[in-house]
C-alpha cells in the first residue's frame, strides 16, 4: 500500500512537471462587485469570464458572498462580459489590461424573456475549492433520486456512510453535520434517522471541511459536513415537484417551491414519505472461561420496519433595504415508525447440545415531532464587503417510543422511553475588510441544549422487573464561543489565521439514584490555512486546526439499553472529550480535461473515545456488554486522491481513494459487575493491545449518455477491512445504477435508480477477547429499487456552464 500511494504521488508531480512551459506574460489582478439591479443584493456565483482577443484563451472566475471578485490574468486584451443564470449577459466590452484594474459595481438585470429557460437544480461542476473547505454541488445525481441525505453524502468524496447510517469522514466517525451553517433540528436527537428523512433533493451541495477556520465549531475531530439546503434565488414563481415509488414499499412525494419578488423572497421545502425497510442481523459467540468453551449461542434477527415521514420548511427573507434583509424560517418534522425486530437466540452447551432456545419479537411504536424556529438579520454595512449577520434559534424535539416484547410468545416486558430537549443558538458574525486583500472576522455564540430522558421497564404486569434497567435523566450542556480571524492575500499566497475560545458546561442528573456529575472547562483552539497559487490550474493549501469531540447524552447514560437478552448497550459518566490536532496538505491540478484533487492528511486525538465489549455473568447466562471509554492516544494519517475526467460530452468520470493508517495505545480495561449467584463485586481486568492497522476505501463514477439522450450513471463504492482493538471488520462492496431521460422539452425527468445492485451492504465484524470469540453481520437496509418523476415549472434544464474545478477562493467570508 505505501508503493501504491506513493505512485499516486509521482504521477501527480510527474504530470506537473511535463506540462508544457507556457510564455510568462506579467500578471494583473483583476477586481470589483457584481450586483443586482434593482434590490442592490450581491450576486454569488456570478460569472466573469475574459477571453484573450490575440490567443482566445479564456480565463474567469465566479463572484462570492458578498457579489466581490478577484482574477489573475495575463496581460494583454480581452473582451470582459459578465453572466449570471437568469440574468442579461452584460458585455463590458475590450480592456487593455497591463496592470491591476478594479471595475468597480457592475449591475445585471433579470432577463424576463428567458426565465422559463433557467435551472434552479443546476448541473454543475464538481467541486469548488475553497481555503478552507471543499464544495461539492448535487447538480444532476442519478443515483440518489428518491433517496435521502444519507444517499446524497455517500456520494460526496472523503465521505462514507455504512449499513448502520453512521457517516464517517476519511474513515473517521466523529464528524460534525451542519444544516445551513449551523446545528439544527434537521438533524434531530439521532442524527442518523434524521438524515435518511430529509429528502435528497431538498439539498443543493455539500460543503466539506477537513481543517475549518475559527469560524466554526471545534466540535467533530473529523471535521464538518455542512448541508446546505436549497433556497430559490430566480425573480417569479418557480419550483420542482418529485414523486418516487419503489420496492421495497416506497412511496414519497416532495416539493421545492420559491416566489420571489423586488422585496421578499419566500422559499419552501416540503416532504412525505412512506418507507418499509427490511433489514437482518446473524450473531455467532462463543463464551469462554479460562480459555475454555463455556457456551455457544447464535442469534438470527429480522427487522420489518414502518416508516412515515412528513418534513416542512417554510421561509421568507425580507429586504429591508438594498444592503439587509431579514430572514425568518420555520422547520417541522413528524415520523411515525412500527418496527418489529424478531429475535431468535439458540443457546449451546459446549458439547453443542441444546441448553435453550428464546423466541425475541420486539414491536416499537415511535412518535417523534422537531419543530425549530430560527431568525436571520444580515447587513451589508458598505460595498467594500463590510458586513454582519445576527441569527437566533430556538429548537425542540420530542421522541416517544412504545414497545413490547414477547418471549416465546408470552408478553414479559413493556417498555417506554419519552425524550425531549430544547435547543437555543444565538451566533453573532462581523466581517471588517482592511484593504483590497484583507479582512477581519469577530463572532460569538452560545448553544445551549436541555434533555430529559424517561425510560421505564415493566413487565406484563406493569411491575418493575428484579433487574430493572429503568432510568430517567437531566442532561444539560451550554456552550459559550468566542472567535477572531485574520485572512489576507499576497500576490500568490493566501492566509487565514483564526484563535477560538469554547466554554462547555455539561450537568448529567441521573434521576434514577439521583447521582450528580458535572463538568467544566474551557479550551483554545487555533487555526492555520495557507493556500499558494503556482498558476490558473495548479494551487496548494495547508490546514491545521485543533478540535474535540464531546460525549453525547447517551455516552454518558450509566443505564443499559438492549437489542436482545444478551446483547446491550451501557453508558459512561466519566467520558472526557477527546481532543485532536489535524494537519491537511492538499494539491489540486487541472490538466486538459482531467481535475485532481490530492490531500495528504495526519490527527493525533488523546483520550480517545471507542466502543468496548467485555462479557458478564448474569442469572440467564453470558450477556455481551458495550460501552464507550476513553482508550489513550491514536495516531491516524492518509493519503486522498480526487479525480474528475470528461473525455466527451457524452461521458463524465470521477473516481476517489483514500487511504489511512492508525496507531492506537494498548489500555488496561477494568470493570466490575455483580455476580447473581451470591451478589458479591465480580472485578475483571480486560487488556486491550496497542493497534496498528490501516484501511482504506474506493469510489468509481461515471455517467454515460445513450441513444436516445437516455443518460446511465454507475457508482462503485468498496471499504477495505479494518482491525481495532477487539477484532476486525471486513469490507464491503456497493454497486448503485440509474438510468434517467428527459421529458416534455426537458421540463420533466424520469429516474430509475437500483441501490446495492448486489444487496452486499453489510457489516461483517470479529470479536475476539478472553472471554468471548464472535462473528456478527448486519445488513441495514436491503436492495432498494426506485423510480421518480420530477417536474420542473418555470424552470428548464441548462447545461452544465465551462468546469470551475480550480476554482481557488478564499474561507468562508474569505475571498480575496
Amino acid at each position: 500500500m505505501k508503493k501504491l500511494t506513493l505512485l499516486f504521488l509521482l504521477i501527480g508531480f510527474t504530470a506537473m512537471a511535463q506540462r508544457p512551459v507556457k510564455n510568462k506574460m506579467p500578471k494583473i489582478i483583476l477586481t470589483g462587485k457584481v450586483l443586482e439591479t434593482n434590490s442592490k443584493q450581491p450576486l454569488e456565483y456570478a460569472t466573469l469570464v475574459l477571453t484573450n482577443t490575440n490567443t482566445q484563451q479564456i480565463v474567469g472566475g465566479v463572484t462570492d458572498a458578498s457579489g466581490g471578485f478577484s482574477i489573475d490574468a495575463s496581460s494583454g486584451t480581452y473582451t470582459i462580459k459578465v453572466e449570471f443564470i437568469g440574468f442579461k449577459t452584460k458585455n463590458l466590452g475590450n480592456y487593455n489590461l497591463t496592470k491591476n484594474k478594479n471595475l468597480g459595481t457592475i449591475f445585471l438585470s433579470e432577463d424576463t424573456e428567458t426565465l422559463e429557460e433557467v435551472e434552479v437544480i443546476a448541473e454543475k461542476s464538481t467541486v469548488e475549492i475553497r481555503l478552507d473547505k471543499k464544495i461539492y454541488n448535487v447538480g444532476k445525481d442519478m443515483t440518489i433520486k428518491g433517496g435521502s441525505a444519507s444517499d446524497v453524502l455517500d456520494n460526496v468524496p472523503s465521505v462514507n456512510v455504512d449499513a448502520e447510517g453512521a457517516v464517517s469522514l476519511r474513515g473517521n466517525e466523529n464528524v460534525r453535520i451542519l444544516i445551513d451553517g449551523k446545528p439544527s433540528a434537521l438533524v434531530g436527537l439521532s442524527g442518523t434517522d434524521a438524515l435518511r428523512n430529509l429528502p435528497a433533493d431538498a439539498i443543493e451541495k455539500v460543503e466539506v471541511i477537513t481543517s475549518p477556520s475559527a469560524r466554526y465549531d471545534a466540535e467533530g475531530t473529523a471535521g464538518i459536513l455542512n448541508i446546505i439546503l436549497r433556497k430559490g434565488k430566480i425573480r417569479g414563481f418557480n419550483g420542482s415537484v418529485n414523486l418516487s415509488v419503489g420496492n421495497p414499499d416506497l412511496y414519497q412525494a416532495s416539493s421545492n417551491l420559491n416566489y420571489r419578488t423586488k422585496k421578499i423572497n419566500l422559499f419552501s421545502n416540503l416532504g412525505y414519505s412512506y418507507r418499509k425497510g427490511p433489514g437482518n442481523a446473524f450473531s455467532d459467540f462463543t463464551y469462554l472461561t479460562d480459555g475454555v468453551i463455556d457456551s455457544l449461542s447464535i442469534e438470527k434477527r429480522k427487522y420489518d420496519r414502518e416508516n412515515k415521514n412528513f418534513n416542512g420548511s417554510i421561509g421568507l427573507e425580507y429586504y429591508l433595504n438594498k444592503k439587509s434583509s431579514i430572514t425568518g424560517t420555520f422547520f417541522y418534522r413528524n415520523n411515525d415508525g412500527n418496527d418489529i425486530v424478531t429475535n431468535n437466540t439458540n443457546v449451546f452447551n459446549p458439547d453443542n447440545t441444546p441448553k435453550r432456545n428464546v423466541n425475541r419479537v420486539e414491536n416499537e411504536i415511535e412518535d417523534g415531532i422537531d419543530t425549530q424556529y430560527s431568525i436571520n438579520y444580515t447587513n451589508n454595512i458598505d460595498d467594500k464587503g463590510q458586513k454582519l449577520t445576527i441569527d437566533l434559534q430556538y429548537g425542540e424535539s420530542d421522541d416517544n417510543d412504545n414497545s413490547t416484547i414477547t418471549n416465546n410468545g408470552v408478553l414479559t416486558e413493556i417498555n417506554s422511553q419519552i425524550t425531549k430537549s430544547k435547543n437555543r443558538l444565538l451566533q453573532i458574525d462581523y466581517v471588517l475588510p482592511l484593504g483590497e486583500k484583507s479582512q477581519l472576522e469577530l463572532g460569538h455564540k452560545a448553544d445551549l441544549q436541555d434533555l430529559t430522558s424517561d425510560f421505564k421497564v415493566r413487565d406484563a404486569d406493569g411491575n418493575p422487573k428484579e433487574y430493572d434497567p429503568s432510568n430517567a435523566i437531566d442532561f444539560k450542556q451550554y456552550i459559550y464561543a468566542y472567535y477572531a480571524q485574520y485572512g489576507s492575500k499576497i500576490d500568490k499566497f493566501s492566509y487565514l489565521l483564526g484563535l477560538r475560545a469554547e466554554y462547555t458546561d455539561v450537568d448529567l442528573l441521573v434521576l434514577t439514584d439521583n447521582t450528580f456529575s458535572d463538568k467544566n472547562y474551557t479550551q483554545w483552539f487555533p487555526t492555520v490555512n495557507l493556500g499558494y497559487e503556482f498558476s490558473e490550474t495548479d494551487n496548494l493549501t495547508l490546514g491545521y486546526a485543533r478540535r474535540l469531540r464531546r460525549p453525547r447524552h447517551w455516552f454518558l447514560n450509566p443505564f443499559e439499553t438492549r437489542s436482545s437478552d444478551t446483547y446491550v448497550f451501557k453508558g459512561n459518566p466519566d467520558l472526557n472529550p477527546t481532543y485532536t490536532s489535524s494537519f491537511d496538505l492538499g494539491y489540486t491540478t487541472r490538466i486538459s480535461k482531467v481535475t485532481l484533487n490530492s490531500s495528504l492528511y495526519y490527527q493525533y486525538s488523546t483520550d480517545l473515545i471507542r466502543p468496548v465489549s467485555r462479557i458478564e455473568t448474569r442469572e440467564k447466562g453470558n450477556v455481551f456488554v458495550r460501552q464507550f471509554l476513553n482508550l489513550n492516544n491514536e495516531s491516524r494519517y492518509g493519503f486522498e486522491l480526487t479525480t474528475n475526467y470528461n473525455p466527451a460530452k457524452w461521458a463524465r468520470l470521477s473516481a476517489t481513494f483514500n487511504y489511512f493508517k492508525f496507531k492506537t495505545d494498548a489500555f488496561d480495561y477494568t470493570y466490575s459487575y455483580t455476580n447473581p449467584d451470591d451478589g458479591s463485586i465480580v472485578t475483571e481486568t480486560e487488556f486491550l493491545p496497542e493497534v496498528n492497522s490501516n484501511s482504506w476505501f474506493a469510489r468509481f463514477n461515471s455517467r454515460i449518455t445513450l441513444p436516445a439522450k437516455i443518460d446511465w450513471q454507475t457508482r462503485i463504492m468498496y471499504r477495505g477491512p479494518q482491525d481495532d482493538a477487539q477484532g476486525s471488520r471486513e469490507g464491503i462492496f456497493v454497486t448503485n445504477l440509474a438510468f434517467s431521460k428527459d421529458l416534455f422539452k426537458d421540463k420533466a425527468s424520469l429516474v430509475l435508480n437500483v441501490s446495492d445492485l448486489f444487496n452486499e451492504r453489510k457489516r461483517k465484524s470479529y470479536t475476539n477477547t478472553s472471554k468471548v470469540v464472535s462473528y456478527q453481520e448486519f445488513q441495514w437496509r436491503e436492495r432498494q429499487i426506485t423510480l421518480s418523476f420530477t417536474y420542473r415549472f418555470n424552470q428548464k434544464k441548462k447545461r452544465e456552464r465551462p468546469d470551475r474545478n480550480g476554482d481557488f477562493n478564499g474561507g468562508e467570508g474569505f475571498n480575496p
